[in-house]
């Protein structure tokens, strides 16, 4: 088992109470005014992702992508957003980062996790 990453998410289905599994992630920095990939997941069987990405990044501009549309799509439902995208700043580089989201298929929420 690998150690739990600096940046870490979680995803729960809002509709059905339940953890959104085989979600797929994305993970960016942005250095030098463009966006560079860092690492891709998927949710677990509890909607987590705990390896996203190193164990330690810089401070700075950061992304997570989720794939919703293919999330979505595999339940036979339909969705407003075929992507959420959630951009964060972290300025505490010995601090860990947790960026949940609570996801219907038309409304998103998120907050700094713990």
């Amino acid at each position: 088992m690998s150690a739990r990453s600096h940046i870490t998410t979680h995803v729960l289905d809002a509709v059905s109470g339940s953890p959104a599994a085989s979600v797929g992630v994305v993970l960016e920095q942005h250095v030098d005014g463009a966006w560079r990939e860092l690492a891709t997941a998927q949710t677990d069987a509890d909607g987590r992702v705990a390896d996203l990405g190193p164990e330690a990044v810089s401070a700075g501009r950061y992304r997570i992508t989720f794939e919703t549309g293919s999330y979505f799509s595999a339940r036979g439902q339909s969705t407003f957003y075929p992507y959420v995208t959630i951009v964060f700043e972290l300025d505490d580089e010995s601090a860990h980062y947790h960026v949940p989201l609570l996801l219907s298929p038309f409304a998103y929420s998120t907050y700094r996790g713990s």
